[in-house]
């Protein structure tokens, strides 16, 4: 399929209808407008492949599994990859099942592993070592302000777990724009919390899809703006280099619904027209 870019711009289209009469925006949090968690996929992964194995010896087709499933459930709460890496284990068999744990067991594991680069990254920039444009994927705070000072109400939506999402967003300066509030995992899973914010903000001020935006890098977000008939932004940020497009996320943001691509929301003019 030919690419259908914006002259002069890389913002991708994929799907053509009438854009612009958003009241509301739903946002993910990372690798969409953070970067403080780049590499998680990269720390997820030989943990699942670790629990699965036990103390046998990884195979290729494993890790290939383990990656495919990364793939797929990007943007879903953390404790729900864990609850499938639990069936994971369980189905090859390598450990003993008084060994296995479970889903809270595996997320406390991968979670410490995960916050130690996380709370360096912070601690820089605290200390002023890390400027907080490269923390952020390009021109999302400026996207964020405009939006804001057009009128649309803000809502953050992650899979992450809240306390932490909060607090990144404050250290980020990204907190201030969302006035329909932040939202990330909480202990106990009731439901795709991304799913339910676009049902509530459907339903309580009696939208039609068009009129929510939708904006995420993960297919989870995409899948469920897609089912509601929201616009669906994909962001295919190269989380590693902090800016260009990442190719195979590009890919999955299209297969899972996306209508509007872009690797950063610069030039922010651009997007916003």
């Amino acid at each position: 399929m030919e690419r259908r870019l914006v002259p002069g711009t890389q913002i991708e289209t994929v799907r053509d209808r009438p854009l612009g009469a958003f009241g509301h925006a739903i946002f993910d949090f990372d690798g969409t407008i953070s970067l403080l968690r780049e590499g998680w996929q990269g720390i997820m992964a030989p943990v699942m492949v670790d629990m699965i194995c036990g103390d046998t010896e990884p195979t290729q087709a494993i890790r290939d599994e383990v990656a495919a499933f990364i793939d797929e459930t990007t943007g879903v709460q953390t404790i729900l990859q864990m609850a499938r890496l639990v069936e994971m284990v369980q189905r090859h068999g390598r450990v003993a099942p008084g060994e296995i744990l479970d889903a809270q067991g595996y997320k406390a594991l991968y979670n410490e592993r995960l916050m130690a680069p996380v709370r360096e990254r912070l601690a820089k920039l605290d200390q002023g070592e890390l400027p907080p444009a490269e923390a952020l994927v390009p021109g999302a705070l400026e996207f964020l302000r405009e939006l804001r000072a057009r009128g649309l109400d803000l809502y953050l939506v992650s899979g992450t777990d809240h306390a932490d999402v909060v607090h990144e967003a404050e250290k980020l300066g990204a907190a201030q724009f969302f006035n329909g509030g932040i939202m990330g995992a909480e202990p106990v899973y009731r439901g795709s919390n991304k799913e339910q914010i676009i049902r509530t903000v459907i339903d309580e001020h009696g939208l039609h899809g068009a009129e929510v935006l939708v904006c995420g890098d993960g297919p989870v977000e995409m899948r469920h703006a897609r089912e509601h008939e929201c616009v669906a932004l994909g962001v295919a940020s190269n989380e590693q280099e902090g800016a260009g497009w990442d190719w195979r996320k590009r890919e999955r943001l299209i297969t899972a619904g996306a209508e509007i691509l872009i690797p950063a929301f610069e030039p922010v003019d651009a997007l916003l027209a």
